[in-house]
């Protein structure tokens, strides 16, 4: 829209990225990641690939109106920067990590740090920074329907350097504030204990490998840690005593940062080697100790006041990943709605943080956004060599689906934005049998005990999952109910909960899939997992998918290409 602000959010360092606003429109957000097959949690402090960014969607670095910088601290020294690349490097002053505030004393989570010296193209910016606490709490907000109907909200931010700390925006004075902790655990206390486990252990040499301890980078090595516990812990069931036990401890402990995440790990862990509990129990019970002191510290701890008021509920920071927390708060019926954006972690704290400056600026909290704002694949050049291609519109898709029963790579459009793959950048295959599973996991060099997530026609949730309420994104847990669970066993997990994304109109790619699927079928339900290299993100184009080679078909743009050995049904 001509005349408005463009507004760019950076996030410079661990899990990178950059967002622009064009007024209150999100006019993409590009997670490093993303970009060229890069590691997972990739930083974006070289700023030529910001350049390269905007020139992508057609702007300049002169273009850019205001620039804020996520608060994350890199620096271990005491200063609270980062570090950008450009010719050298640069340190830019930044507002750092938390925002602690109390209910006697609640702190303006807005509080703008004022920097310069931003090196982007030919331009120095001055920009301002917002705490990382702050970034998570926006994004999350911003992006509600709560913003969009001006309903006030409590956001609870739980990520791994600080305590599940909850927030209150008040659209009327556009205010953001802290009212503190409603449970004193730094949320790296869940990979920290976890990591303990052989199925996923990591040793000090692998966390002391990354960096030095001052900065977080030694939890580098932790990050994919949490994802598979959460999936080992569904192979059993809470033990009420190793619950209880955990639930004494932290309460002795008090505060627990992730220094004393280490501390608590290694004694709890020695105060349950007498009662002998496989590995998955224990980590069920730990799941469940946490999940229920953060339920009692909301209903009961300093902000149970505001919670009573049965406002809406604004979930942020990593441990917003956890689906059956998501779920668990969502049916507790203490809020009248729970809201998970897609990009809960630190994906979209670029988009946070650019939201901080128009809240600031513009006093408006609601922004228009799509789900699908991330790189665009771009067109395909041909096959790549030893692959074939032809014509074939998302039906036929679902018909080689139906006939075949292989997975198909889905590369289309723009990237989803955050963890989860969406449709874009996915692999899709039958949801029966439950050997399909396994085959994804394999090609996807993943664990055994994983499960693979469903896609489901949004009118046909409620007869095959419990909830099976409108869940777009893959963030709650659902049950599977019992008379479907054979008909599409491979998504189906150890304790019959799946990680369900429905699908609607709205997004016409994989509603035209499912829609074909289930008219051949009857089984409105695929499997959908990322399309990625291991420890990467998710595949920019068709070209890499290809390259991969973890199945023999790769759609994109209505051509299917794949190997020469790989049938392929013949047209309608």
């Amino acid at each position: 829209m001509a005349g408005q602000e463009i507004v760019c959010g950076l996030k410079a360092t661990h899990d990178g990225a950059l967002a622009v606003f064009e007024g209150d429109r999100l006019v993409f957000s590009a997670e490093a990641e993303k970009l060229e097959n890069r590691a997972r949690h990739s930083r974006l402090a070289e700023m030529s690939d910001v350049v390269a960014l905007l020139a992508a969607h057609g702007l300049e670095a002169g273009d850019l109106d205001r620039v804020a910088v996520d608060g994350w601290v890199q620096s271990g020294d005491g200063r609270n920067a980062v570090e950008v690349l450009h010719n050298g490097p640069h340190l830019l002053d930044v507002a750092g990590y938390s925002v602690l505030g109390s209910p006697e004393q609640p702190l303006d989570a807005l509080v703008r740090t004022a920097g310069s010296g931003l090196p982007i193209g030919e331009k120095t910016f001055e920009y301002s920074s917002y705490p990382h606490a702050t970034g998570h709490a926006l994004a999350s907000y911003c992006t509600s329907p709560f913003a969009k109907t001006g309903e006030p909200a409590l956001v609870l931010v739980w990520d791994g350097g600080m305590p599940a700390t909850v927030f209150r925006f008040d659209p009327d004075s556009a205010s953001l504030r802290s009212y503190g902790a409603v449970l004193p655990v730094a949320g790296s206390l869940y990979p920290i204990f976890a990591s303990l486990f052989d199925p996923f252990k990591v040793s000090g040499k692998q966390r002391r490998d990354k960096g030095d301890f001052g900065d977080f980078a030694q939890l580098e090595a932790l990050l994919p840690v949490s994802g598979k516990a959460m999936a080992y812990a569904a192979l059993a069931e809470p033990d009420e005593r190793a619950v209880e036990l955990m639930i004494e401890h932290t309460a002795k402990a008090g505060q627990i940062g992730v220094a004393g995440a280490f501390v608590w790990s290694h004694r709890v862990r020695a105060a349950l080697a007498p009662l002998g509990l496989p590995d998955a129990a224990v980590l069920a019970s730990f799941q469940e100790h946490l999940f229920r002191l953060l339920l009692r510290g909301l209903r009961d701890g300093p902000v149970a006041r505001m919670v009573a008021d049965g406002l809406p509920l604004c979930l942020s920071g990593g441990c917003a990943l956890n689906i059956k927390w998501n779920a668990q708060l969502r049916e507790s019926g203490v809020f009248s709605a729970v809201w998970v954006p897609p990009f809960p972690n630190d994906a979209g704290s670029a988009i946070g943080t650019a939201c901080a400056e128009l809240v600031r600026t513009t006093g408006n909290p609601a922004v228009q956004w799509s789900v699908f704002s991330g790189p665009d694949a771009g067109p395909v050049p041909g096959p790549e060599p030893g692959w074939r291609e032809r014509e074939c519109p998302i039906e036929d898709v679902a018909r080689l689906l139906h006939e075949v029963g292989e997975p198909v790579v889905l590369v289309s459009g723009r990237a989803e934005l955050g963890p989860r793959a969406l449709g874009h950048r996915s692999v899709v295959a039958p949801a029966a049998p439950a050997a399909v599973r396994d085959r994804l996991n394999e090609i996807k060099l993943r664990e055994s005990y994983r499960p693979v997530a469903p896609i489901c026609l949004e009118a046909h949730a409620p007869e095959i999952f419990e909830p099976g309420v409108p869940d777009p994104y893959m963030l709650f847990e659902h049950q599977v109910r019992a008379q479907w669970r054979e008909r599409v066993a491979a998504v189906v997990h150890s304790d019959n909960s799946a990680r369900l994304q429905t699908v609607s109109p709205e997004h016409p790619l994989l509603h035209r899939l499912l829609t074909a699927y289930h008219a051949l079928s009857g089984v409105p339900v695929l499997c959908n997992t990322s399309a990625n290299h291991p420890g990467s993100g998710f595949f920019p184009d068709a070209a890499s998918a290809m390259r991969w080679g973890g199945t023999r078909y790769v759609w994109c743009r209505d051509r299917l290409y794949h190997r020469p050995d790989a049938p392929v049904p013949d047209a309608p």
